[in-house]
């Protein structure tokens, strides 16, 4: 927006209409000029500027990707770590665990062996004591049979 230069009527009096509205176009083009030039100069700076903030923006902009990566590189190894150590607490619990189950399992057979070994004494023992008895009933059952046939002849 030009400003367009006003000069006292004085000035008007003293130099005449022609040099004074010549002296007014003069400071008028040489402000048009100078805004032109500044106009330029601030494109040039906001540009130069622009391109410092776009560099600068760029160097964040890998300097956390490279951040990003070591921490995602970071996190990768902690939580193949902490697999690692979980699998190998897993695999020791289930060796524990598998030796407790054939310790029981060893003491359970011993146990029902002594218990099978106990009760199959037991039953011959009970079955010896039916077959004598059997035979003592038997043998007096004869006995009173054949009395009682001699008896009767």
């Amino acid at each position: 927006m030009p400003v367009t230069a006003r000069l006292s009527s004085r000035f008007y009096e003293k130099f005449g209409d022609e040099i004074a509205a010549e002296f007014v176009n003069w400071f008028n083009e040489v402000d048009a000029t100078y805004r032109g030039d500044l106009r330029q100069l601030n494109e040039l700076n906001f540009a130069r500027f622009d391109a410092r903030v776009g560099e600068r923006f760029a160097e964040l902009e890998a300097r956390l990707d490279r951040r990003l990566a070591d921490l995602e590189l970071w996190w990768e190894r902690r939580f193949s770590e902490v697999e690692a150590n979980w699998e190998r607490r897993f695999s020791e619990v289930e060796a524990n665990w598998e030796r407790r189950f054939s310790e029981l399992d060893a003491k359970w057979e011993r146990r029902v062996g002594a218990l099978e070994a106990f009760w199959e004494q037991r039953l011959s023992d009970v079955r010896a004591e039916l077959i004598r008895w059997m035979f003592v009933f038997w043998a007096g059952n004869v006995a009173t049979t054949l009395a009682i046939v001699l008896a009767l002849r």
